[in-house]
């Protein structure tokens, strides 16, 4: 369950504003969404800091493989009175007809009165569950 002042839809909707290629290309947008201190840790297996992370974005260096991503199957824990942790999967379908199947989970914290994430992870796993 979540705390007051904060749904499912709402950080949901602030994820996937990081998964288009619009907000991803602004580095004040994603500045504003990634809190001081950000890592990721990549489904790749490598570790991203925020300044790495708004550098690589504004280079368009993480251009996704051919293919739209989908995300679903996401939950919403509260783990903090201004922390949260969103879990989903995504599945990206490539025109090779090869899918690539991502457990992700990120914290959100509030600050200033509005939601950054502090860390975020993809995990690659086989097939769909």
């Amino acid at each position: 369950m979540t705390g007051p002042g904060v749904s499912l839809e709402e950080i949901q909707a602030l994820e996937e504003a990081l998964h288009r290629p619009e907000v991803r290309g602004s580095r004040p947008a994603v500045e504003a969404l990634l809190a001081e201190g950000f890592v990721e840790f990549g489904s790749s297996g490598t570790v991203y800091r925020r300044a790495e992370m708004l550098g690589l974005l504004s280079q368009g260096a993480d251009d996704p493989a051919d293919g739209a991503l989908q995300a679903y199957d996401y939950a919403l824990t509260s783990i903090a009175e201004s922390a949260v942790l969103l879990t989903y999967r995504t599945c990206r379908r490539t025109t090779d007809g090869s899918e690539r199947h991502v457990l992700r989970s990120s914290i959100w914290k509030r600050v200033g009165g509005h939601w950054q994430m502090a860390f975020h992870q993809g995990t690659v796993v086989p097939g769909s569950p």
